[in-house]
């Protein structure tokens, strides 16, 4: 080792920031960690070396002895011995990274199952209609959760009777195997098949919960829809969900939002369209219309001369903006109808219009467009 290249053992330059100096030790620790090779020779020694070189580089005082001389005789630096990973500078983390090779993790980076922990979240679907997502609603559910039991307040013990240590873990939730390889010692941490993890066994379990700790509760709540939500909004309602563990926060609802059609209208954002059909005399000489909207029928005078497909603004009559007195507009859109079928009084009356129009008559079985007005027999 004494003429290797300490960063070029682990794939830097020369003068690389103490960040990459870790970075890239842990993906090569992983790689040719002994527990993912064993029976490796190769590797094994690949991982000796690798340590060493972050033992030296990782080192202030020594990485820069090391910039300084090129040489690796430092006291301590060159035995890889009984290296205690757990205590490895800035490799907190270190636990996580080799928990899939020890089936397990490091000393002090496992979590304890007898600690607080947070309530499961649930989730419901409410159905609403399109006015009632358009001003809100209020609507009754029923949910089922896991709540605390009532009678032994969520210990899983009868009233008056204490949980036990566990007396094959002493309490810690945890199982502690040391191994010793020749590349030094290792600690794998699982947790206790006996207490389950939790440090604790209940002798006499409460007869309502059957040592659970939770019971199945069916529970009303009131559910205040906001005006102006749309379909697949998910609405949350914090700490309404289920209860949590060992003095652990609940969980939360969240409620998915259905909105069903509208026969006439149709929602594009904060703005509602519709469609309105009038004939061609009426948008050519204008009319007065009856307009449907979310807050009743408005009248609407259309314009001599409109054409078809022209779009009519109802400002402020589309959708609420949620939690704002802002709201969206509603667009008509013009279908002028052409009639297909005409008796003979209404033929001759187009035909003067043409005629004072300055057009030309053309003979009612020729193709064009009078032809089809007037029907080719």
């Amino acid at each position: 080792m004494a003429k290797k290249d300490y960063y070029e053992l682990l794939g830097l330059e020369k003068g690389a920031s103490d960040e990459d100096i870790k970075k890239a030790f842990r993906k090569l620790a992983i790689k040719y960690h002994p527990d993912k090779n064993q029976g490796n020779k190769e590797a094994e020694e690949r991982f000796k070396e690798i340590n060493e070189a972050y033992q030296v580089l990782s080192d202030p005082e020594k990485k820069a002895q090391y910039d300084r001389f090129g040489t690796t005789d430092f006291s301590g630096a060159g035995g890889f011995g009984d290296y205690d990973f757990s205590g490895m500078g800035g490799f907190e983390d270190l636990g996580d990274i080799f928990s899939s090779f020890f089936g397990g993790g490091f000393s002090g980076n496992r979590k304890r199952k007898n600690g607080p922990e947070k309530g499961s979240d649930l989730e419901y679907r409410i159905n609403l209609t399109f006015e009632e997502a358009v001003f809100g609603v209020e609507k009754e559910i029923k949910i089922k959760r896991n709540e605390s039991c009532e009678t032994c307040g969520g210990t899983g013990a009868k009233t008056g009777k204490a949980k036990k240590t566990c007396d094959k873990c002493g309490g810690t939730g945890q199982m502690r195997v040391q191994r010793n390889t020749p590349l030094g010692s290792f600690v794998s941490v699982s947790p206790c098949d006996k207490c389950g993890g939790t440090g604790n066994i209940i002798t006499d379990p409460c007869n309502s919960c059957n040592g659970t700790g939770k019971q199945k509760k069916e529970r009303k709540i009131t559910v205040k829809i906001p005006a102006g939500v749309d379909d697949g909004n998910v609405m949350p309602l914090r700490g309404q969900g289920e209860h949590g563990v060992n003095g652990g926060p609940p969980g939360d609802l969240y409620i998915n939002i259905r909105v069903s059609p509208h026969s006439t209208f149709i929602r594009r954002g904060f703005d509602i369209y519709m469609d309105t059909h009038i004939s061609m005399i009426k948008a050519a000489l204008g009319t007065e219309i009856k307009v449907p909207t979310v807050d009743g029928d408005v009248v609407y005078t259309i314009p001599a001369g409109t054409q078809p497909g022209t779009m009519f603004r109802l400002k402020g009559k589309g959708v609420p903006k949620i939690n704002s007195h802002v709201r969206g507009d509603q667009y008509i859109n013009v279908i002028v109808d052409v009639p297909k079928h005409m008796n003979e009084k209404q033929r001759e009356a187009l035909k003067m219009f043409m005629e004072a129009s300055g057009e030309k008559v053309e003979d009612e079985k020729k193709s064009g467009f009078m032809g089809k007005i007037f029907g080719n027999k």
